[in-house]
């Protein structure tokens, strides 16, 4: 094979990792029923691909042929370990059951193999702190550290999550099935949070080069989109339209060169109508049935954004009361900052300066770079440059992505002129 050529299928294979690699581990998870035997297969199946695929030509369904691989070098290991025989005896039917005749019926099922291990990983048996901490690493691929950052808690604390989180899984048996249509009511709630949070993971990435990861919101919106088709209630609804709403903004939310570019300074004509359209659309379908909850909510107040046709004609009375009520029903400090930005909206940069004040001075959010960045942000807007600048120069020590530390340089330095 050239070098071209081999250099190709490189590539394609690198491209296969990034889009397929969390699919291809739910399925050897589902398979071979263990964490760690599934990811030391999947990544054996890629190197093996890289060889073979040089001499054989990428298959037709090369998904469907990484799994297959991956159950077999995983066997293997086990045979050559010695431990085939020592498994439990389901999991050593299960791993000696693997051959030919079964992969078409594992392509069929890889599609729900996601939702499967979101579902096993948010189990009741599992403790609420670990559900979403386990998803996000085992399902999405996030680093521990990256993980960490979102729950704003240390990497060690949340690796110790994730390894209790685990020994739960393979201790308490917990099988990797979507629960029945009786079940599924109760198991709601901690798979929306955890869809949710891949989401945010994509559309403010915590660390990095790049503000957006597109494979990360595109997954949650297909999950999102699954989950309503197996449960047609009206939160999932509402999640999925508050996904699709912000999705719309994605292509103005940064320039060509990667830099921000905050919601009052996007070129609406950007937005994607059709997401916006299937968005308020599931939101209406949410709202007429009066038992939505705090995904509906936010996606209404996103909803009146989509809605402005410029800045200046964004409801911002309507999106206070109803982060006011978002308050009431989820209290946090994060929406209680969103409010306040709000109020500042409505009233002037003073009145959303004493909300907070208010926050910072309890302790909550500290360490949170948004809620000095916005300080700042309504400092400079209120004229009081000093301010403005310790402000931003507080959410710049706290920033981890590059553009966001970009974009706050470039404030610090228009202030310091």
């Amino acid at each position: 094979m050239s070098n071209d050529a081999s250099a190709e299928i490189r590539d394609r294979i690198d491209a296969l990792y990034r889009s397929e690699s969390r699919r291809v581990f739910a399925s050897l998870v589902r398979l071979l029923n263990d964490f760690d035997l599934a990811d030391d297969a999947m990544h054996e199946a890629y190197a093996a691909a890289l060889e073979i695929w040089r001499q054989e030509g990428v298959p037709e369904n090369p998904r469907a042929w990484l799994i297959s691989t991956g159950r077999f070098k995983a066997i293997d290991s086990l045979r050559r370990g010695g431990r085939l025989k020592s498994l439990q005896p389901e999991i050593a039917l299960r791993s000696e059951a693997v051959a030919d005749e079964n992969a078409a019926r594992a392509a069929t099922e890889i599609e729900d193999d996601r939702l499967r291990l979101i579902f096993t990983c948010c189990h009741p048996s599992i403790d609420a702190k670990l559900q979403a901490p386990l998803t996000l690493r085992e399902v999405c691929g996030l680093t521990t550290e990256q993980i960490a950052h979102a729950f704003l808690t240390s990497k060690a604390s949340m690796a110790q999550r994730i390894v209790r989180g685990k020994a739960k899984i393979r201790d308490a048996e917990i099988p990797y099935v979507v629960p029945s249509p009786r079940d599924l009511p109760e198991r709601i709630d901690a798979v929306l949070s955890v869809i949710y949070l891949v989401f945010n993971e994509g559309y403010a990435a915590s660390q990095g080069n790049s503000l957006l990861r597109v494979d990360l919101t595109s997954e949650a919106i297909r999950l999102g989109r699954l989950l309503l088709d197996l449960l047609p209630d009206p939160e999932v609804q509402g999640l999925l339209a508050l996904m699709l709403l912000h999705e719309s903004r994605r292509e103005s939310r940064v320039s060509n060169d990667g830099e921000i570019i905050l919601l009052e300074d996007q070129d609406r004509s950007r937005w994607d109508r059709k997401l916006i359209s299937e968005g308020t659309q599931l939101l209406e379908q949410a709202l007429r049935s009066r038992r939505f909850g705090v995904y509906t909510l936010q996606a209404a107040i996103s909803a009146i954004h989509a809605e402005a046709a410029t800045p200046q004609q964004t409801d911002w009375n309507q999106i206070v009361v109803l982060y006011s009520v978002l308050l009431r029903m989820d209290p946090s400090p994060i929406v209680e900052l969103n409010r306040a930005v709000a109020v500042a909206m409505r009233d002037g940069p003073e009145a959303g300066l004493e909300l907070i004040d208010r926050i910072l001075n309890r302790g909550d959010l500290s360490k949170y770079q948004f809620a000095h960045s916005a300080r700042g942000e309504l400092l400079r807007r209120a004229g009081k440059t000093s301010g403005a600048l310790a402000a931003f120069q507080q959410a710049l020590e706290l920033a981890r992505l590059a553009p966001e530390k970009r974009f706050l340089a470039a404030r610090i330095k228009d202030l310091t002129g």
